[in-house]
């Protein structure tokens, strides 16, 4: 193999911003090898280090995207004569370890509309609804000044292009409803249209990103079977991939809870066991949908759930850990590590695959807020190549 790279053809030298010819990547190899071996390297910050060319190769198409943090935050403080916070896309950086805005998305619908602080609601917060699938980031759901649903259609950001897309209309527009993801679709369930309608209350919708993927065709909203009852329609809800399967509660916080399991592949629903319900004292994710994790949001521990024993078991953390997470809001769950977002507007970061699991905090840029982080490739900068 070392002879066959040796004796193949050298890779035309790609050309910098500026016009001139940049030097090999590694002396002595062409550049497509040198791409392969340095793709290899686990941590992309250690190439930053180097120099100016490796820099621009971990921004470029030819390298594999490593992870990125994504955050939907508020503004903290509002402006003038304005009772609702400006709504904000950003994107953490670990090579830099900085906060990148994302580019704006399409004016329909202008996120000024989407309302997270309303008059009438003194002390409460209205949702944001935004998931993460097949390596896209999907704004989902909210609310309007009327208090009506403020997305007719999922706003679709693609990290590859650094673009924003409008997807298909959803057939019943909602809020406060459940979303979630699992093998690359994306569902939304039960919720609140313009008024309280039981027909939109028991229904649930797909959209599936892979059709769009491989076939390069227009992808549409399917109907699927409707659930059992109302009761998951009272608050915004994250439904949890995992296993084929979506998991969600119809309550937050320590209420008594009801549990609903919806199966992708047979579109069923069914009750959750007691077993698993008990776990959900706090947001919960699935591990590459796969290992279930929860953040109790009172007293910051971290549990893992074993599914042959149906059993939740504490996961020991670095002394003091618990303090960063409690208030749990949200979490995340990506290669061995958990992102929660916290109730004081804090995003910690929980290594589980460490023992003790290590935690620390990313730094928030200043007013904001956050309400939702999600996993994805690094954006693509093609000026910064």
């Amino acid at each position: 193999m070392v002879t066959a790279a040796a004796e193949s053809p050298p890779a035309k030298r790609r050309k910098t911003i500026t016009g001139n010819e940049d030097s090999a990547l590694i002396e002595g190899l062409p550049d497509h090898i040198s791409e392969i071996c340095l793709s290899l390297v686990r941590r992309p910050s250690l190439l930053s280090a180097v120099c100016t060319r490796w820099r621009r190769l971990l921004y470029s198409p030819e390298f594999p995207p490593f992870p990125s943090l994504y955050a939907l935050f508020v503004g903290t403080t509002s402006e003038p004569g304005r009772v609702n916070p400006s709504v904000r896309f950003m994107c953490f950086d670990p090579v830099s370890s900085k906060w990148d805005p994302l580019p704006p998305p399409p004016p329909d619908p202008p996120l000024h509309r989407i309302l997270y602080r309303h008059p009438s609601f003194i002390s409460f917060n209205l949702s944001i609804q935004c998931v993460s699938a097949a390596g896209k980031l999907i704004l989902i759901a909210g609310s309007n000044q009327q208090l009506s649903p403020a997305i007719s259609h999922p706003l679709i950001f693609d990290p590859n292009t650094s673009s924003w897309s409008s997807g298909p209309q959803i057939g019943s527009p909602r809020r406060w409803c459940a979303t979630g993801a699992c093998d690359g679709a994306i569902y939304i369930a039960s919720g609140i249209s313009s008024q309280f309608s039981s027909t939109v209350a028991k229904s649930t919708e797909k959209l599936d990103l892979t059709d769009q993927i491989s076939s390069n065709r227009r992808f549409n909203w399917e109907k699927l079977r409707d659930m059992r009852d109302l009761r998951f329609s009272r608050e915004a809800i994250d439904a949890v991939g995992y296993k084929s399967k979506l998991l969600m509660v119809n309550v937050k916080g320590d209420a008594i809870k009801e549990g609903a399991i919806y199966d992708v592949v047979k579109d069923e629903w069914r009750a959750m066991p007691e077993e698993m319900l008990v776990g959900w004292r706090g947001p919960v994710a699935a591990m590459e949908e796969e290992i279930l994790y929860s953040v109790d949001e009172r007293r910051g521990t971290v549990r893992k759930y074993d599914e042959e024993t149906r059993e939740w078991s504490e996961v020991a953390v670095v002394d003091g850990g618990e303090e960063l997470l409690k208030g749990a809001t949200q979490v995340t769950a990506v290669a061995g590590k958990l992102c929660v977002v916290t109730v004081d507007g804090k995003i910690a970061v929980v290594d589980v695959v460490a023992e003790p699991a290590m935690i620390w905090s990313v730094e928030v840029p200043d007013g904001l807020e956050p309400v939702s982080v999600h996993v994805l490739p690094r954006m693509s900068k093609p000026d910064f190549c």
